[in-house]
C-alpha cells in the first residue's frame, strides 16, 4: 500500500515537473516579460508603486509595452501563463503597500 502512495506521488510529481517545464519553454519571450515584471514589483518602493498608480493613463505606454499587450490579448493559453506566473508575486507586494485589502 505504501508503495503503491509512494509510486503514485511520484508519477505525480514527475508529471507537474514536465508541465513547468513545457510551459516555460512554451512562452520563452512573455518567461523573459514576466521576469521582468515580477522584478520590477521586488525592487520597487511602495512609494513608487503609489506614484505610478496615481499617474496612471497620464502618459501613453511605451511601444514594447503595448505590442506585449496585444501578445497577451491575442492568445489566451500565454495570457494564462502570464497571470500564473506574475499573480501572487504582484499580489503580495501591493498588500504590503496597503494598495488591496
Amino acid at each position: 500500500m505504501v508503495k503503491k502512495i509512494a509510486s503514485t506521488l511520484f508519477v505525480a510529481s514527475a508529471i507537474a515537473l514536465f508541465c513547468a517545464a513545457v510551459n516555460a519553454q512554451q512562452y520563452p519571450i512573455m518567461d523573459r516579460i514576466a521576469d521582468k515584471v515580477i522584478q520590477k514589483y521586488k525592487t520597487a518602493t511602495c512609494e513608487q508603486l503609489w506614484q505610478e498608480r496615481a499617474e496612471k493613463g497620464k502618459a501613453p505606454k511605451p511601444q514594447m509595452e503595448q505590442e506585449a499587450l496585444q501578445m497577451l490579448k491575442s492568445d489566451p493559453q500565454m495570457r494564462s501563463a502570464f497571470i500564473n506566473k506574475v499573480a501572487a508575486p504582484i499580489a503580495n507586494k501591493m498588500f504590503e503597500c496597503g494598495m488591496i485589502p
